[in-house]
């Protein structure tokens, strides 16, 4: 049978989702976890490679086992052998040629931003802290600009094996920018992700809300194709891979 199953992880501790030869990953964990539990250790197929620092509310990873435990009692099962830093969530069946990472529709990222001079002594390994106030609305106005079909290179890091190939046209669906008191939520919507996209987006989202750049600004730099003329990388501890939608 194939599964898929949601996974929440806190990035913190992790080299990222993909498993890497220079640190704990968190696929080699729940591997790990899933081994324990089925007595066999399948290939798992991530919805997405997340850096490391980055967390996940809901990502997606697909596995074929034989297993008679129920789909709905697997995470309980494997929650029991996964540390406290990942945790299963739901867990279902779908078709054999089901694949998590190419079957994605859409990637909802969620980038947080504690918008104060002094951090939170609950929760700052969640959030970056931009301690100068940051106008939302123009934040709001520069990411209506990202939306649509555009060619993302000023929004990539270096490094990226998509730009030597090349390929990095992707289509924003939705990019806002929301308040709640001293947090600031950016939220980006897209078929594809370029290496650091979000973290850079989020960064020249940054610019436009502390008044260094113009939100008008945005069509040019796009154009550009120059990552010099975009905001600078983020830090992971700020961004969630939020959820991932499916045609199921």
């Amino acid at each position: 049978m194939n599964y898929l199953l949601k996974l929440s992880y806190d990035g913190t501790n992790y080299c990222g989702f993909q498993v890497q030869p220079n640190g704990r990953s968190v696929a080699q964990t729940f591997q790990d976890g899933l081994e324990t539990v089925l007595g066999c250790r399948p290939d798992i197929k991530g919805c997405s490679r997340t850096d490391a620092g980055v967390h996940a509310l809901g990502f997606m990873l697909n596995f074929h086992a034989d297993t008679r435990i129920p789909a709905a009692k697997l995470p309980l099962a494997l929650n029991q052998h996964l540390p406290p830093d990942i945790r299963a969530l739901e867990a279902r069946v779908v078709p054999d040629d089901f694949h998590a990472r190419y079957a994605a529709h859409t990637k909802t990222y969620l980038y947080r931003i504690h918008n104060h001079p002094i951090d939170s002594p609950f929760d700052a390994a969640y959030y970056t802290r931009v301690p100068r106030h940051l106008d939302e609305a123009r934040m709001q106005a520069a990411a209506q600009q990202f939306v649509g079909r555009h060619d993302f290179l000023a929004l990539c890091a270096a490094g990226s094996s998509a730009a030597a190939h090349g390929d990095t046209v992707r289509t924003i669906t939705d990019c806002h920018v929301t308040r709640k008191g001293d947090e600031v939520d950016i939220e980006v919507t897209a078929d594809g992700y370029l290496y650091n996209m979000v973290r850079i987006l989020a960064g020249t989202l940054c610019e436009a809300g502390a008044g260094r750049l113009d939100p008008t600004e945005i069509p040019a730099i796009l154009a550009s194709r120059d990552r010099s003329r975009a905001g600078p990388t983020l830090p992971a501890k700020g961004l969630f891979l939020k959820c991932v939608e499916y045609d199921l």
